[in-house]
Order: structure tokens, then C-alpha cells, then sequence
């Protein structure tokens, strides 16, 4: 199961057309991720990154190429198949963190439940709880997300998108509007995640918290300019125990 392949795109090319002037934002794009990987995206602004992730996520189509998403050939699918897709293999984590205000914070988790067919299978308020406990946030369930803080909002952020049990967990510069010291609670989390086996995939322009991963990808011009494992990953749970207290 560890060494099955959850992402596999063949030649994936995207190109963007604006009157006469075409632009190639992806070059022949070739990418595995296996089930258990944690995988950090890179490059610097016009490399690609977004492209790629906006293409892995199905938020967009490719022009050329294959993507096979958890064994669905995704590529040639319509706008519902699409979504469909969205909706039940890939939970989101965006930067922003996206929740919605004077709402609490289990009913954040619970709405991707109140818009699928899973919802109609489970207690969702159980397992929107159940999602909330696994970010440790089962103390802060009747909490808004002006009465969190940023690490505590991305957190809620990351339980909603677990709720659907997605083949891959995709993250968007998940630590961009965080500090040091909440951006490295985050990424512990995440390891954690990793560890219980759910499979990530991240955008980041950091290199240490791409060094997290259990491996980075770089992009340059459209093409994958590195591809390799991460030696030694960063333990950030264990470099902040590291960190003095605040207000120490």
C-alpha cells in the first residue's frame, strides 16, 4: 500500500493563451507521489508551482499530458466530474485559512460533510469532533475563528479538510501568514499527519519548511528541475521544544 503510487502525471503541459501571445507554464511535466509521501512543491514566482498545484487539485485542466488521481484518470473530465473529484479525493489547506466567521469551529469542519454523499453515511458533528481531536483542538470546538489564533484557525483549516478522508491532502504555502514559532506547530503537525499515513503535498517558497518533507520537488521554466528525497528531515515538533517559552 506504502509503495502505490496516489499522483501519477505523464507529460502534463499547460499552456495559457492571452490574444496571440501563448504562454507554456508547464513543459512536459513527468511526477509520482506515493500513498505515505510527504511532498514539498518549490520554485520561484513563474516557475510553474501554482500551475502545477492548480492542475493536481483539479481547480484547472491540463492541455496535454495524463493525471491519474488515486487510480481515476482525471485529465478529459468535465466541470462536475471535476469537482466531484475535488470533493471527495482532495482536502484543501490554503494559506488564508478560508473559514468562515461568526461560525464556530466544528461547524467549519462540518461543512464539506453537508455537501457530499459521505455526509449522508455518518454522524457528521461526530466526525467533524473527531477531526478537531486529531488537530488537538478538541478544547476550542465552540470556538469562532476571531477568537483563535493563526496556528489554531490553520488547524481548523486543516481538521475540515481531513473530514472527507482524502487520498492526498494538498497545502498551499500552509505557514505564509504564520510566525516562526506557529509556522513550526503547523508543520509538526503535518509530520504527524504524515506519519498516521495520510499522504501531503505542499507548496512552499521556504526551503526549511520544505525541509519537512519526506521530499522536494523544484521547478524552474515549467520543468522539474530537482527531484529527491529529504536528508535528514526536519523534525520540527522536536526543534520546537527547542524554542524558550514565550515570555520566558
Amino acid at each position: 500500500m506504502a509503495h502505490e503510487a496516489v499522483i501519477r502525471i505523464e507529460g502534463l503541459t499547460r499552456t495559457y493563451t492571452t490574444g496571440s501571445t501563448a504562454v507554456q507554464a508547464l513543459r512536459g511535466v513527468d511526477l509520482q507521489v506515493m500513498r505515505g509521501e510527504m511532498l514539498a512543491i518549490m520554485g520561484a514566482s513563474g516557475s510553474g508551482k501554482s500551475t502545477l498545484m492548480n492542475l493536481l487539485g483539479c481547480l484547472d485542466s491540463p492541455t496535454s499530458g495524463n493525471y491519474w488521481l488515486d487510480g481515476v484518470r482525471v485529465d478529459g473530465l468535465g466541470r462536475n466530474q471535476l469537482a466531484e473529484i475535488r470533493n471527495t479525493r482532495i482536502g484543501f489547506v490554503f494559506q488564508g485559512f478560508n473559514l468562515l466567521s461568526r461560525t464556530s469551529a466544528l461547524d467549519n469542519v462540518e461543512l464539506p460533510l453537508l455537501y457530499s454523499h459521505r455526509g449522508l453515511k455518518v454522524d457528521r458533528r461526530q466526525v467533524a469532533l473527531e477531526a478537531l481531536r486529531s488537530v488537538g483542538l478538541a478544547d476550542r470546538v465552540d470556538h469562532e475563528p476571531s477568537e483563535l489564533s493563526g496556528g489554531q484557525q490553520q488547524r481548523v483549516a486543516i481538521a475540515r479538510a481531513l473530514v472527507m478522508q482524502p487520498a492526498i491532502l494538498l497545502a498551499d504555502e500552509p505557514t505564509g501568514n504564520l510566525d516562526s514559532r506557529t509556522s513550526l506547530e503547523v508543520m509538526a503537525l503535518f509530520q504527524d499527519l504524515n506519519a498516521k499515513g495520510v499522504t501531503i503535498l505542499l507548496v512552499t517558497h521556504e526551503h526549511d519548511i520544505a525541509e519537512c518533507a519526506t521530499r522536494v520537488v523544484e521547478l524552474r521554466d515549467g520543468h522539474i528541475l530537482r527531484d529527491e528525497p529529504v536528508t535528514p528531515r526536519r523534525d520540527a515538533a522536536r526543534q520546537l521544544a527547542l524554542l524558550p517559552e514565550i515570555g520566558a
